[in-house]
């Protein structure tokens, strides 16, 4: 009875602003990612994106969140977090209490708003209202206040494993006691900042992206948010329990800034140590949510941990291919699509794919599939060769 359950999840990407919408988009097979519009950049109408289509001042209007300086990013966060407590049931009491953690991960923060701020420094004023929401740290300070939450509010940011890292820290959390509840998850907007960073680094396709394929040419950024409410099974008896976060490892190969290692020693140590404390072996494992950003390093050497790790590999696919790489918050929206599975048991098909890799021979689950389920894997690499692996379980 002590084991840490899921009982409340929520997610906005480019491809549903709700968890329902989300889930019936992955059935369809359909694909979140498309030109730029929600904001000015001299990539507009070149570089794929997968935005939410939702203007920052439709979300303001929507979530009531007039505050200055309040950043699409924080928005983002604000409207998944809202279903994610509705989704569990959460009395106002609970979600002010001391025992209850706020972690979250992101990249972004208030960098959506870097020209606004310049804008303002360029008068003759006392200060930007920017300013103190422009620290990646201000998405959590701004739901802690707006929730009038009292417990342990921490932010992470290890790159694009930062929600992944945060869902870990909460789970740790409530098993050293230290909290009865943690709400973790994770959220990043598009901005000019990552649009021109990963442009400079020559990993961003001018095509839809087709992680796993032999001719895949780069990621396509994303935006989006996801939260999920863990608590632990003895205290929450009586309330839906959609899975069961089983097993959590986090690994460096410190092999390089924004590369892993040929071999794989990250994500291999990252996924063997997630079945160790989950108590399971590789064969147990029935679908992986793999990583699979789409560029030629990722899916290669991922593709070559996992051929290490399980030799004969699950069924598998990459939804960045539906949602773009939304960074900080990937591996929370992963992991929401991931409870989906077990909870609904079923599997989405991957998309945008023709050809294996040839040195690998990889092929993504091309179709949706209605099969038992028991054990997922959900994996999230991020710059610095900051990698970690998430299991959940069949509640």
């Amino acid at each position: 009875m002590n084991r840490i359950v899921v009982t409340g999840i929520g997610v906005i990407s480019a491809i549903g602003n709700t968890v329902a919408e989300n889930r019936a988009s992955l059935i369809e097979g359909r694909c979140g990612i498309s030109k730029l519009e929600m904001f000015p950049s001299k990539f507009s109408g070149s570089l794929p994106v997968a935005e939410v289509k939702i203007s920052t001042a439709a979300l303001k209007e929507k979530l009531n969140a007039h505050d200055p300086g309040v950043t699409r990013t924080t928005l983002l966060a604000l409207h998944a977090l809202q279903e994610a407590l509705t989704c569990s049931h959460l009395t106002t009491e609970q979600i002010s209490s001391f025992d209850t953690a706020l972690i979250g991960g992101n990249t972004v923060g208030g960098m959506c708003l870097t020209d606004e701020m310049y804008e303002d420094a360029k008068k003759e004023t006392a200060g930007s209202e920017y300013i103190a929401s422009y620290d990646y740290g201000s998405v959590n300070i701004y739901l802690q206040q707006r929730y009038k939450m009292n417990g342990i509010i921490n932010t992470i940011n290890t790159a694009c494993s930062s929600s992944a890292n945060a869902i870990m820290y909460g789970a740790r959390l409530i098993e050293s006691g230290r909290v009865k509840r943690a709400i973790v998850g994770g959220v990043d907007s598009l901005a000019k900042f990552t649009i021109n960073g990963f442009n400079a680094l020559h990993i961003l396709s001018a095509e839809t992206c087709t992680p796993f394929d032999e001719n895949r040419k780069g990621l396509n950024l994303g935006e989006g948010a996801a939260f999920l409410v863990l608590e632990k099974e003895s205290d929450c008896i009586g309330k839906k329990n959609y899975a069961t976060l089983s097993g959590y490892s986090n690994a460096n190969d410190a092999y390089h800034a924004s590369s892993l290692s040929d071999e794989g020693n990250g994500p291999y140590k990252a996924m063997n140590d997630a079945l160790v404390k989950a108590e399971l072996t590789a064969s147990e494992i029935d679908f992986i949510n793999a990583h699979g950003t789409g560029t030629e390093n990722n899916d290669r050497v991922e593709g070559t941990a996992i051929l290490r790790l399980f030799g004969k590999v699950p069924a598998f696919t990459s939804t960045k291919a539906n949602t773009g790489h939304t960074l900080g918050a990937a591996a929370a929206i992963e992991a929401v699509y991931a409870v989906l599975n077990l909870y609904h048991q079923e599997l989405y098909p991957g998309i945008n794919f023709k050809d294996s890799i040839s040195t690998l021979g990889l092929t993504p689950l091309q179709s949706y599939k209605k099969m038992e389920i028991h054990n997922i894997m959900s994996n999230s690499f991020g710059f610095g060769g900051n990698c970690s692996s998430l299991i959940f379980s069949k509640a």
